[in-house]
């Protein structure tokens, strides 16, 4: 164990100083969703044990749950041997997925075609 605090802005940020983070179901292992932080909502999701993204489109954070109540309670923060990406393992509550699937790689290639795993809710 180590003593050494953390600091988000160690943290390998893209151009738009943003880093991808991987949310991870904490029971089931799965995989649920990959979105983006900046330094800031980093912080705010160590602080607050509320996970909270960068919306890229609405250039604003976003708590995720804050509107749908499918919340996600940090569990582990975890960033890789690059420092580029994130591993956000969480207890998530409801689908993690806006189309209302449980996570959003419901889709995949399957002999050169697109398959859907899971049906629309």
């Amino acid at each position: 164990m180590s003593d050494q605090r953390f600091d988000p802005a160690t943290l390998t940020y893209n151009d738009a100083g943003l880093i991808p983070a991987i949310a991870q179901d904490a029971t089931s292992g799965e995989v649920l969703m990959m979105a983006w932080m900046n330094a800031d909502a980093v912080a705010r999701t160590l602080a607050t044990g509320n996970v909270t993204y960068w919306s890229r489109s609405r250039q604003a954070f976003w708590i995720k749950g804050e509107t749908s109540g499918n919340v996600q309670e940090l569990v582990d923060f975890r960033f890789d041997c690059d420092s580029d990406c994130l591993l956000v393992v969480v207890n998530q509550s409801g689908p993690a997925c806006h189309t209302g699937r449980q996570n959003c790689f419901y889709r995949a290639v399957r002999g050169g075609e697109v398959v859907e795993l899971e049906a629309a809710p």
